[in-house]
């Protein structure tokens, strides 16, 4: 089964579930506003893409978060406890891909990479 993560209003990943379901691939979706970030995954997210490419400091939340907020994400560890408390500062979507790998934001290739390795 594929696990897509994130938020529903994230334009990115009303994309992904899109590209997901024209490729006929049904998908479970993991709201993370209503279900919260598994911490256990969120560590494994972090260990596997590092917290520079799991924070999304181009994002709005990013930016609406006080300079020392900011300032006190150096590690994997503080990255932890931002994305614990604010979900919406993770790059989305995350999903997991029935092979158990993980991608990270939507990009049409990887997709379909992963969509041909759920199908066989």
């Amino acid at each position: 089964m594929i696990t897509v993560y994130g938020i529903p209003n994230c334009d990115t990943v009303k994309r992904a579930r899109a590209w997901l379901a024209e490729a006929g691939l049904e998908a479970a979706f993991h709201d993370f506003k209503k279900s919260g970030v598994p911490a256990d995954l969120a560590a494994d997210w972090l260990r596997l893409f590092g917290h520079q490419r799991v924070i999304n400091r181009a994002g709005t939340m990013w930016r609406k978060l006080d300079e020392a907020t900011r300032a006190g994400v150096v590690d994997d560890a503080s990255a932890l406890a931002l994305v614990q408390a604010q979900p919406s500062v993770i790059k989305r979507p995350l999903v997991h891909w029935p092979d158990g790998h993980w991608t990270l934001g939507f990009k049409p290739d990887e997709f379909q990479s992963g969509a041909a390795k759920a199908q066989k």
